[in-house]
């Protein structure tokens, strides 16, 4: 009895053992995985020469699990594009056509979209010319990402047109985010009409519009001084059950104060939060903004005061609206403070923006006071700002 006792107690326990080991094995080479990629991309991310970058870069593109690293991919693209290194990012991405991968759309999709943002709308669209070559089908989805690519190199007229010729031609259906990108670029080129006009043909399509529909619209229509259709846009998002967030809240807030109707606005803002959607700096901005082109000193600052009881810091856009608006008022003091506040929270301006203080403390002989400001801006300890100060002072 005990030895068919333990006979079973083995079976049981060996596939076990073996399972473990096994799994423990996976887990091993999982961890050495990750482990070794983020060796080899730290490497990549230190290497200061773009030349030697690049060449890592496609070195480690051997690698199959390198090559599914999206996020990595753009980062380091980005870099270069920023540098505008552009043959670089050339040099990066062309290197992954060699690749099995590149009878993917998927693959091909993210090649398209890195040379969008790198501006690269040519490099893009052969991309996407020569997807049939490697027996590659393209759908709406590859379609989509060469129009997102000429979006972000700012051919707006380009966008429009593919969108109008190229489903024809390759019979794909466009999406809501095929409208959405086209709606994007037609706002960015002012055509307003024809944004309109699309956003009507979906009814047609029966393409119902999404929240980042609305937010597309409702932005630049606003910020465009294009409010009554702005306001038609915001009636629909209740017609179409789209619920607003904050974004679209504040679309409408940058459109009331355009209108000096900022009164209505500070309500709206109200209205907003009782309805649980918590403002944020781009709200406080705006009626900052607002009651200033309304020239409305003490509205301004009180609702410059309400930062203060937030849980947010101003920003580059909150000092570049009041800074100016404090000094035209003669508010020096306000202005010596706000500057302050600037400093101790690093925030990046203009240096432009201090000289206009500065030279209005020494017109007003306030030259300690120009003085301390000028000293809090060489030794800001992120952004240090050269200004000037009157030799003979």
């Amino acid at each position: 009895m005990y030895r068919v006792l333990h006979r079973n107690l083995c079976t049981l326990i060996q596939p076990t053992a073996e399972a473990a080991t096994t799994a423990a094995a996976t887990t091993a080479a999982a961890d050495a995985t990750v482990t070794n990629f983020k060796s080899i991309s730290q490497d990549i991310f230190k290497e200061q020469n773009f030349k030697r970058l690049v060449d890592k870069f496609k070195k480690a593109s051997d690698v199959d699990s390198f090559r599914t690293k999206n996020s990595f991919y753009g980062a380091i693209v980005r870099r270069l594009a920023v540098a505008k290194c552009f043959n670089y990012v050339e040099d990066i991405l062309e290197h992954q056509k060699q690749y099995s991968d590149i009878s993917k759309e998927g693959f091909n999709a993210r090649l398209i979209t890195l040379y969008g943002k790198s501006g690269m709308h040519r490099n893009a669209r052969k991309v996407f010319d020569e997807m049939p070559e490697r027996n590659c089908t393209r759908t709406v989805f590859s379609f989509n990402a060469l129009l997102a690519a000429y979006l972000h190199s700012s051919k707006f007229e380009s966008v429009h047109r593919l969108f109008n010729k190229l489903p024809k031609e390759l019979s794909i259906e466009p999406d809501l985010v095929s409208y959405n990108t086209v709606l994007k670029a037609l706002c960015e080129n002012d055509s307003f009409d024809s944004a309109l006009s699309l956003f009507s043909e979906m009814d047609k399509k029966e393409l119902k519009p999404d929240l980042i529909t609305f937010n597309t619209m409702l932005d630049q229509l606003y910020s465009k001084g294009r409010f009554e259709e702005g306001e038609k846009i915001w009636n629909q998002m209740d017609v179409k059950g789209v619920e607003p967030d904050i974004r679209s809240y504040n679309s409408r807030l940058v459109g009331l104060a355009l209108e000096k109707r900022t009164n209505e606005a500070a309500d709206f803002l109200v209205e907003m939060e009782k309805k649980g959607v918590k403002s944020d700096i781009f709200s406080i901005n705006a009626l900052i903004k607002g009651f200033v082109n309304e020239d409305n000193l003490e509205e301004a600052k009180k609702w410059y005061g309400e930062i203060a009881k937030s849980s947010y810091d101003p920003d580059k856009t909150t000092f570049a609206t009041f800074v100016p608006f404090l000094c035209e008022k003669g508010e020096l003091k306000l202005a010596i403070e706000v500057c302050k506040e600037f400093f101790n929270i690093q925030c990046r301006v203009d240096a432009s923006l201090l000289q206009l203080v500065v030279d209005k403390l020494v017109s007003e002989s306030l030259i300690s006071e120009a003085k301390e400001i000028v000293e809090h801006a060489k030794t800001n300890r992120y952004s240090r700002y050269k200004l000037n100060l009157p030799a003979d002072e």
